[in-house]
């Protein structure tokens, strides 16, 4: 199976994202835009606010309930499932709480929570699903269904660690990706695997049947999943994330983060048919840059000797002119515990390995083995260039136990695959980061809970999150949210080989003057309601930050008024590239226009 891409995106020139920020005035909090596209008119309509202590979870996951106009929320500061009325809204324009479901409030019997992971409306019948994991995270959790106005039907026990819940489209079966995580010592690494619960006989009387890896043939796993744990086998080792269902409710798609993949799932044989490496993304190409370091003073986004592993945590499936295409937003992720850590920093990596570092030009397609020895005499390891940078020691070793290849830890981007053959269509490359660092200069790469310039460089970057897929006016968008940088991008994704940037946009708030984070952080769980079901007659995108604990509530509108066709390339303008005739203009904006010497 093919693991490049066929399609690199298009470098971001600035006329993309040097349109002037719009702002809301739905709530104090601006929502600001960053593009010159006339196709979308963005607006915060609503805001839902947890009360929950910054970083503390107060809403993670949401789903949509069209029949009632409700929103769930997955509250983890709270151990609760917030219910939100969307037919209405106060005059401030807070989304209202309808109702507060918690956990302590259920009879789970002897089964002691420790969390809610998930959340997941039926599609026709009115009831929705929970993901509860136990107190002790590798115990056995649960999956409890609620009724629409939040009172309890029944659980059921599922595998461990259960961390997304999802209906099929028919709305017969429920899947569960159970993650399965060791304990910190690693003295128990219970298998991960996905539990289907049958509910075509209703939700009281549904039949689970879970199902691992320790069957499937090795020969269906990808040479290049990685498999690392001390002594775990891949049925160990594998961690579902997250799940998506085909329109035709026969396969299943669920995202192993750790291992850098994704495995199929039949769901009328309830078997797992492959588990499909996501491949590496090389730095070092043109257009797959990265800013690597959290000590350099400016901005510095260009080409370095890192393979770059994609791991998504959050996935979407769509179809165009029924083909299926996945959508990675690629997060990155380590195992990082006190039984066992493959995480250091690239200057870290041979004292703490043992193992010297002899890069190999033959893993970089864009540097000879001379550029690559040049580098490094000239500082490469240095602390302001590749040295900060996190990597993994898992991969990357020759057979003379050397690195001659540095991993780092997801790809800065999102990717397209198609579901046949699983092969990547398309990169977004270093567009993310080439976008923010001209919406957002000051706060480039800021962490979600701490707006300082770069923090986040040495790390993974914006680290986008998750994504989630809607029809506007016949065009089919991609939402990916940046979990640190904060945000949502926004792509024409009709042409799954040529998505087209669209617009970022944001309603986080960097402007308090002690730092504190303000307006909505970390969006953790988008959820996009088609204006046939929003009680505004408009789409709206719903996002619930883990950070800041809110529920953002966005209207989408195509303002073009017809459908492009699939691929058509946007004209790109420079309406802005000139300052003369206009009056205040913005402080990220005067930032751009000083780097480029523009008078």
């Amino acid at each position: 199976m093919k693991k490049t891409p066929l399609a690199l995106a298009t470098i971001v020139s600035l006329s993309l994202v040097t349109g002037y920020p719009s702002s809301s005035s739905a709530e104090k909090e601006q929502l600001n835009t960053y593009s010159d596209q006339k196709e979308l008119a963005i607006s915060l309509v609503g805001r839902y606010k947890s009360g929950a202590a910054l970083d503390e979870g107060g809403a993670e996951i949401v789903d949509y309930d069209k029949k009632h106009q409700r929103a769930f929320v997955v509250n983890g500061a709270n151990q609760s499932l917030d219910i939100l009325d969307l037919s209405s809204s106060t005059g401030n324009n807070e989304i209202p709480l309808y109702k507060k479901v918690f956990l302590k409030d259920i009879d789970l019997g002897s089964f002691v929570p420790g969390d809610l992971t998930s959340v997941a409306v039926h599609p026709t019948s009115e009831y929705v699903a929970v993901a509860i994991p136990a107190e002790e995270k590798s115990d056995k959790g649960m999956v409890a269904l609620f009724q629409a106005n939040g009172d309890f039907i029944k659980a059921y026990e599922v595998g461990s660690l259960p961390d997304m819940v999802t209906f099929s489209p028919n709305g017969k079966q429920l899947v569960v990706a159970n993650e399965g995580e060791p304990k910190d010592d690693y003295s128990v690494d219970p298998e991960g695997s996905v539990s289907i619960i049958d509910v075509s006989n209703g939700p009281l009387n549904a039949n689970v049947n879970t199902v691992g890896f320790s069957s499937l043939d090795e020969k269906m796993i990808d040479e290049d999943v990685r498999v690392f744990s001390p002594d775990a086998t891949p049925a160990q080792d594998f961690e579902p994330e997250y799940i998506q269902v085909t329109p035709d409710n026969q396969r299943a798609y669920i995202s192993l983060q750790e291992n850098n993949a994704i495995a199929e799932l039949d769901l009328e044989t309830q078997t797992f048919t492959s588990v499909n490496s996501l491949g590496f993304k090389d730095h070092s190409i043109v257009g797959n840059g990265l800013d690597a370091s959290n000590k350099s003073d400016e901005v510095d986004i260009k080409q370095m000797p890192v393979l770059g592993m994609y791991q998504p945590d959050g996935i979407v499936l769509y179809s165009v002119e029924g083909k299926n295409y996945i959508i990675t937003p690629n997060e990155g992720d380590s195992r990082d515990y006190t039984g066992y850590s493959e995480e250091t920093r690239v200057a870290d990596l041979e004292a703490d390995t043992g193992h010297a570092i002899q890069l190999d030009a033959d893993h970089y397609e864009g540097f000879t083995q001379e550029k690559l020895d040049k580098m490094v005499k000239d500082g490469l390891w240095n602390e302001e260039q590749l040295g900060r940078l996190k990597v993994t020691t898992a991969n990357g070793l020759n057979e003379h136990g050397e690195f001659e290849a540095l991993y780092s830890y997801g790809g800065r981007s999102f990717s397209v695959y198609e579901t046949e053959n699983f092969e990547q269509l398309y990169d977004s490359g270093d567009e993310f980061e080439q976008i923010t660092t001209q919406a957002l200069p000051k706060n480039f790469n800021s962490s979600n809970d701490d707006n300082a310039f770069k923090d986040r460089s040495d790390d993974k970057g914006p680290e986008p999150e998750t994504a989630e897929v809607g029809e506007i006016n016949g065009k089919l968008y991609a939402f990916i949210g940046l979990e640190r940088q904060g945000g949502i991008m926004v792509y024409d994704i009709d042409n799954p080989e040529e998505p087209q940037f669209v617009t970022y946009f944001t309603s986080r708030d960097f402007s308090s003057e002690d730092g504190s984070v303000k307006g909505d952080s970390a969006p953790e769980g988008l959820k996009f309601v088609a204006a046939d079901d929003s009680a505004t007659g408009k789409a709206m995108l719903l996002a619930a930050h883990e950070v800041s604990g809110t529920v953002a509530a966005y209207e989408v509108e195509n303002l073009s008024g017809e459908k492009k066709l699939g691929g058509t390339v946007r004209e790109e303008t420079t309406s802005v590239s000139s300052k003369a005739g206009e009056n205040n203009v913005p402080e990220w904006i005067e930032y751009v226009y000083e780097k480029l010497g523009i008078k």
